[in-house]
């Protein structure tokens, strides 16, 4: 009879620890979709095919979302009253400062506008150059510039996300102001996490290898340019818009709250090899 009192009182002090012990571990939070719900986000490059998908996964999420572009017409359409279309050109100095001051505080940036000029080293012009290094570089800057101050005035500890890419660390041929305005945007997201860290904004790139967007298909429809890349990627396919969008949602919410500085490569194992 005592050992079997015994049994049964050890039994019930194992279950009672096991129940403590799941209590600890599991710590209840909000889903990392809560997070955006009246919330403020700026996406730049919002007219192309990763603008516009997340700009649309945002606004799914209930968040205020001002949707950038140099063309009003091709920016994402919607009657939500949340989205905001405003034209504004990254490369403008002056002009894309004050724009998007006036628009006030937000808690998120999407740094995703870019153009590249398909050329060869020895055949790079004046124009291909000041270009991809206006729009890809020196707009990340100006357009952070803005948003930073915005949230330092209103105490919002933020995220910015710049969109890079693989090739800023990995070149191939006939991109060379492509390949040289990315890696600028690795160093600028690297200076940005150090004098911002302390602020609590938080600054990290999303990395993809080619992307699946209109544009995308058309310019590696060419088994003889796509052939090389995909063989270096293990999972044996190019990422899809919402592949990135699923990396730039991550790196704005507070799931990454510990994040900061980070390439965050979309790229099937690409930069693995």
């Amino acid at each position: 009879m005592f050992g079997s009192i015994f049994k049964l009182s050890t039994k019930l002090n194992n279950q009672s620890i096991v129940m403590t012990l799941s209590r600890s571990i599991v710590q209840q939070r909000a889903s990392m979709e809560e997070y955006f719900k009246d919330k403020r986000f700026i996406v730049t490059g919002a007219s192309g095919g990763i603008g516009k998908v997340i700009v649309g996964r945002l606004i799914a999420l209930d968040a205020h979302v001002f949707a950038i572009g140099r063309d009003v017409d091709t920016l994402p359409s919607s009657d939500n009253k949340k989205l905001i279309k405003v034209t504004v050109d990254v490369g403008e100095w002056d002009s894309a400062y004050s724009k998007v001051l006036e628009m006030g505080p937000v808690h998120g940036l999407v740094n995703n506008a870019g153009v590249a000029h398909i050329e060869s080293f020895l055949n790079t012009t004046q124009h291909g150059w000041d270009d991809t290094l206006n729009i890809n570089a020196r707009g990340v800057v100006r357009i952070s510039q803005a948003v930073v101050k915005n949230m330092i005035a209103a105490k919002i500890q933020g995220a910015i996300v710049n969109v890079s890419s693989t090739i800023s660390e990995k070149a191939i041929p006939d991109h060379v102001s492509y390949c040289a305005s990315k890696g600028a945007v690795n160093q600028i997201t690297r200076s940005m996490a150090i004098e911002l860290g302390p602020l609590g904004i938080r600054t990290n790139n999303v990395n993809p290898t080619v992307v699946m967007t209109r544009m995308g298909k058309k310019a590696w429809s060419d088994p003889a340019k796509s052939g090389p890349i995909l063989q270096k990627i293990p999972l044996g396919k190019f990422a899809e818009p919402n592949d990135i969008a699923d990396a730039v949602m991550f790196l704005l919410s507070d799931y990454s709250r510990m994040v900061n500085g980070l390439n965050l490569y979309v790229d099937g194992g690409f930069m693995t090899g």
